[in-house]
């Protein structure tokens, strides 16, 4: 990695910026604020398919993070959360990052207004976007809290779902999952499935199968979401006859997959096959990028929690400080973890 020259005073350059806005940048942002690194977190803009404060802001009510007994709703969390990251000093951009290069230190990033800033180190917290089926009533409801959902973990234990029938939309894995999960709480759980069999593993299907509560509605599409405020079931189709028809139902939780937020990384750090960032140390946020850390759902396809994002995020800001330090930037303090034997930025230019 090479040394950019210091002699471009219009190109402005951080210690340390975060790019995103859900739980793991906020919470990065409060650790790093709190070690005097001054960050700076580009929270984005608002588009079709995330607004800033990431997949929590579509979601009503929270009852699984801790420190909240009575439960709370998405955007009031991550509001509180912001709200605790500035209170510290983080800085906030209400810009996207478009463009990275890490082939130089400092790296440098390109903003969707057109800035372009330097930083010593940055953490990734773009999160992952859950896949819909694309149908307008269905957004609108997710929105709004009206029964739609991405996340049984998430939701399918609100009062709201319980004793109810509910959908749930795929045929892989991460249906059975959903499915088997929601069976606990709901009086029946029908996987609408647009095929005649599952690509979801054997062992997946032969427990959701097995479970009495499941059913199954082979070679179906859904169509539509059916109600105003609430809803109240879907219109289908048979894709082998065309017939449509119209189910009841309470909720439907679609289970077709995410896509991390990583589009602006590709050919500047290492992805996996699907596109989450790769982080090649276990229980580890360093990337294939000396000083470039992940946090949160963008390189997490496994729990893709709030509080499991909110961890790494605390993870991500603590490697980050003790990677400056390390490197001797001006005013990054050691925090008390064990400090890796890793050459320093001079060494290496150095070949000491």
């Amino acid at each position: 990695m090479q040394t950019e020259p210091q002699n471009q005073p219009w190109i402005r350059r951080e210690p340390l910026i975060i790019i995103g806005s859900g739980p793991a940048a906020w919470t990065a942002a409060v650790y790093a604020a709190r070690a005097n690194l001054n960050p700076v977190v580009y929270e984005g803009e608002a588009s079709r398919e995330m607004i800033p404060g990431g997949q929590l802001m579509f979601t009503t009510d929270i009852e699984n993070f801790p420190g909240f007994p009575e439960g709370i709703g998405g955007q009031e969390l991550m509001e509180r959360m912001r709200a605790q990251a500035i209170r510290f000093g983080t800085r906030v951009v209400s810009e996207n990052i478009t463009t990275v290069d890490f082939s130089h230190h400092p790296h440098r990033f390109v903003t969707s207004g057109g800035s372009e800033v330097r930083a010593l180190a940055s953490i990734v917290a773009t999160g992952a976007r859950a896949n819909w089926l694309g149908l307008s009533n269905e957004e609108r409801l997710a929105r709004s809290g009206g029964g739609v959902s991405a996340c049984a973990v998430c939701d399918g234990a609100l009062p709201f779902f319980r004793d109810k029938r509910l959908f749930v939309a795929g045929g892989g894995d991460s249906a059975m999952e959903e499915a088997t999960y929601l069976s606990k709480y709901a009086s029946e759980v029908v996987i609408v499935h647009r095929r005649d069999a599952f690509r979801a593993s054997k062992v997946m299907v032969d427990r959701a199968l097995a479970n009495p509560k499941i059913r199954v509605q082979w070679n179906t599409r859904i169509l539509d979401v059916l109600g105003d405020d609430f809803i109240t079931g879907l219109r289908v189709e048979d894709t082998a006859t065309g017939c449509p028809a119209d189910l009841e139902g309470s909720g439907l939780f679609v289970a077709i997959g995410h896509t991390p937020n990583t589009e602006f990384l590709r050919g500047q750090i290492a992805l996996s096959p699907s596109g989450y960032v790769e982080t090649p140390s276990p229980w580890r946020t360093c990337t294939s990028v000396p000083g470039v850390f992940a946090a949160g759902d963008v390189m997490d396809a496994y729990y893709r929690q709030a509080i499991t994002a909110a961890g790494t995020g605390c993870m991500a800001a603590l490697e980050a400080e003790r990677w400056l330090a390390h490197h001797h930037v001006p005013g990054a303090e050691p925090p008390m973890l064990e400090t890796v034997d890793a050459p320093t930025l001079l060494e290496r230019e150095s070949g000491v």
